[in-house]
């Protein structure tokens, strides 16, 4: 079992920054990424950004040039710094580990952005 909990969320002004954690706890090796999903009232679960346990990270077309996904692996921590954020950012975000075919949630955290 791998227990994922977000933190990190809040309320920001259009144009601010956000920086959400996801500490990672369990049995996690063989955790092949850790990725952020996020959910919109109304709207279906989409993928933000993921890393590779070799470091490599990818982004959805929407979080290019302004999000950033990171790991520490000495406090089981991933990161994602959002800059220049926008009020179609507002959503739940969600930290996923994927582990084989398992893949993990955390609970979620609110972000919210005011024009």
């Amino acid at each position: 079992q791998v227990q994922l909990v977000e933190s990190g969320g809040g309320l920001v002004q259009a144009g601010g920054s956000l920086r959400l954690s996801c500490v990672v706890s369990g049995s996690i090796f063989s955790i092949a990424a850790m990725g952020w999903y996020r959910q919109a009232p109304g709207k279906q679960r989409e993928w933000v950004a993921d890393i590779t346990s070799g470091g490599i990270t990818n982004y959805a077309d929407s979080a290019k040039g302004r999000f950033t996904i990171s790991r520490d692996n000495a406090t089981n921590t991933v990161h994602l710094r959002m800059n220049s954020l926008k009020p179609e950012d507002t959503a739940l975000y969600y930290c996923a580990a994927i582990q084989g075919r398992r893949v993990y949630w955390g609970q979620g955290t609110q972000v919210t952005v005011s024009s």
